[in-house]
């Protein structure tokens, strides 16, 4: 790739590095949670009342994000609400809308920088607050090397149980950051971050080369207290428009996969939507 994002990454030889990126507002131009609500809603699982919240929050979330205490109501609202849910029943209402949604809103410059950090011999990790299982098929849309990623435990009966098996936000980013620089010989000093949240603030100081990207205001002043680079995407693009010759994984497959994350964080959203509703009209 020519031009601006190009000339940001560099190629280096060993030892191993890797870009980490964030997904939400980084990697795609939405939530990767909220754009299901609709979808939820025609299939029994949230009413019409959580739909408009979504619609909300999904304002709100461009708007400028959530911060810490609201990130850890959206973890308890998600447990109590999921809880129950038939992943298989969940599964099937995601497999009719995945690629038609997420597909459309990848920024051309992620994946144009993607491509960049593969072309430079470095590896690519997904680290994203979202369910593993929405996160681990964008992952393989991107040609991600690995995913980092939200956790709900699933019981014998093929349910939710209402916890969750592993947290992937704040300071938790940094430390899977950290294991995967010891397990798979990353040098950090030498490594790239990306991010659009104050939130993720642990994961970009981690790494020698942290970019904010669509940052809210408190990452951008972060960003430019600490001179990190600025970047501003916003060039949403399909991916097989973007790269004709690119095989996408057959449908079915790919979004079983997603669907269990989507379910579980779409429901913490929701509680956001709900929690500054209130504030505003208290």
């Amino acid at each position: 790739m020519a031009g601006f994002y190009a000339r940001l990454v560099e190629n280096h030889s060993l030892p191993r590095t890797a870009a980490f990126f964030d997904l939400d507002k980084t990697v795609i131009a939405k939530s990767s949670t909220l754009t299901f609500s609709k979808s939820f809603y025609q299939g029994g699982l949230i009413n019409r009342r959580a739909v408009l919240r979504t619609a909300y929050a999904q304002f709100v979330f461009l708007a400028g994000g959530a911060d810490h205490d609201q990130m850890e109501g959206m973890r308890e609202y998600l447990s109590a609400l999921c809880k129950g849910w038939n992943v298989a029943q969940v599964r099937e209402i995601v497999a009719e809308t995945l690629h038609d949604l997420i597909d459309p809103i990848i920024y051309d410059e992620a994946a144009s920088l993607i491509e960049e950090h593969h072309a430079a011999g470095r590896d690519v990790v997904i680290v994203s607050t979202s369910g593993a299982e929405v996160v681990e098929p964008i992952g393989e849309l991107l040609g991600a090397d690995r995913v980092v990623a939200t956790r709900m435990v699933v019981g014998d009966d093929g349910c939710f149980t209402g916890e969750v098996e592993y947290y992937a936000y704040g300071p938790t980013k940094a430390e899977a950051v950290k294991e995967l620089a010891t397990s798979e010989g990353y040098d950090l000093a030498r490594c790239y971050a990306y991010s659009d949240s104050a939130t993720d603030v642990p994961m970009l100081e981690s790494v020698g080369h942290p970019h904010a990207v669509n940052p809210d205001r408190a990452l951008r002043r972060e960003a430019t207290a600490r001179e990190w680079p600025i970047l501003v995407f916003s060039r949403p693009v399909r991916l097989k428009q973007r790269l004709p010759t690119l095989s996408m994984p057959p449908r079915p497959a790919l979004m079983a996969a997603a669907a269990v994350g989507a379910a579980a964080a779409t429901a913490g959203l929701v509680w956001y939507a709900s929690r500054r509703r209130a504030a505003v009209t208290g």
